[in-house]
């Protein structure tokens, strides 16, 4: 009897694992340096769908990617943020 399946983890289960992996680096910051360690590792799951697009036999790189594009889409709407400021003013 054969069984069909998915033969490669899914990106999900991948940043799972690498997050899990990291739990040591997580256990060394400081309390305020975990949150934001933990919201880097969130970027990664919400962005988890385009990561799996990404073939790259490194698996670390869709978990970076995620983390940049995050905190790049983060930074431009605090620069619009700011424009709307000044324009105001």
């Amino acid at each position: 009897m054969f069984i069909l399946g998915r033969t490669i983890p899914s990106w999900r289960m991948i940043a799972t694992d690498e997050t899990k992996r990291l739990r040591g680096f997580r256990e060394m910051l400081r309390s305020e340096d975990k949150e934001i360690f933990d919201d880097l590792m969130r970027q990664c799951k919400l962005y988890a769908s385009h990561a799996s697009t990404m073939t790259s036999v490194v698996k670390e790189v869709p978990l970076i990617m995620s983390m940049l594009f995050g905190q790049h889409k983060r930074l431009m709407e605090l620069e619009k943020q700011l424009n709307l400021r000044a324009d105001s003013e």
